[in-house]
Formats: structure tokens, C-alpha cells, sequence
């Protein structure tokens, strides 16, 4: 009998358990693939795609359901405009689980959880990019470096 086993405490108090979902939903909806550890994943993937399922139906209700649970009006935006649209045809499983070895420290086991059908760039999305100006300047003290 599975009584009183409604969902994975992960030794974290309510809260903190609802900070953790929350911080790693933004991120893997932002970055659309994230590594963390297996049970935390388990407790991500369903979700993930509970969220992208609200993102397909477009109303206010909905998009004001996305946007108080995810705190996050640029990560409610991605979810109705970019996933929703993407996986249209797809009725669930937008994510998935990917095992990836033992952690050196303490030897949990890893996991990447990513969306299906994901975009490569969007893992760069904070990545500044280097100015020409700035990499040609680099170089020119590299040079005066050596020759002096």
C-alpha cells in the first residue's frame, strides 16, 4: 500500500522543497538543459511538462497561472511563445532524463534532464560575447609583451 507517499520529500523542509522545483524549472526552461542530480530530476520532470502543457493552452488565466508559479515573466513568455509552438503536435513527454554517473564528491547519482527536440543555442543564452576591438587589443599587448 502506498499511503502518505504523495510526492519525494528530498530531506527538504515545504519551502525549501518549492524554492528548489521553482529555481530549477526557470532554469531548465531558460537554458532548456540542466544537470542536477537523479532523484531531483524524477521530481522535475513531471513539472516541466505540466508547465509546457498550461503554455499550450493560451488564455490569461493560464498565462497568469505560468507567471505567479514561475516568477519569471521572460521564462512564462519562452514557455506560451517558444515551447508551446514547438511541441503543438506532441501530447506530453517534453522532457527527458539522461543518466550521467556519480558525482566525485559524495557519489550521487548525476542526471541531465533536457526538453526533447531542444535548442543547442539556448545554452548560451548569459555567454557574453567577446568584442573584436577587445580581442584585437589583447592580442597587441601579447605582442608587446613578448617582444619587450
Amino acid at each position: 500500500m502506498r499511503h502518505k507517499f504523495g510526492y519525494k520529500k528530498l530531506n527538504r523542509t515545504s519551502e525549501h522543497r518549492k524554492a528548489l522545483i521553482k529555481n530549477m524549472l526557470n532554469s531548465l526552461i531558460k537554458y532548456e538543459q540542466i544537470t542536477t542530480t537523479l532523484p531531483k530530476a524524477k521530481v522535475l520532470k513531471p513539472v516541466a511538462d505540466k508547465i509546457v502543457t498550461l503554455g499550450k493552452k493560451e488564455s490569461l488565466q493560464n498565462t497568469r497561472f505560468l507567471i505567479s508559479k514561475l516568477q519569471n515573466i521572460q521564462n512564462a513568455n519562452k514557455v506560451i511563445n517558444i515551447l508551446s509552438k514547438r511541441y503543438k503536435n506532441r501530447n506530453g513527454g517534453y522532457t527527458r532524463i539522461i543518466k550521467a554517473g556519480y558525482r566525485y564528491g559524495d557519489n550521487s547519482p548525476k542526471a541531465v534532464i533536457e526538453f526533447v527536440d531542444r535548442d543547442v543555442e539556448a545554452k548560451k543564452v548569459d555567454k557574453k560575447k567577446k568584442d573584436k576591438n577587445i580581442k584585437d587589443k589583447e592580442d597587441q599587448n601579447k605582442i608587446k609583451a613578448t617582444t619587450t
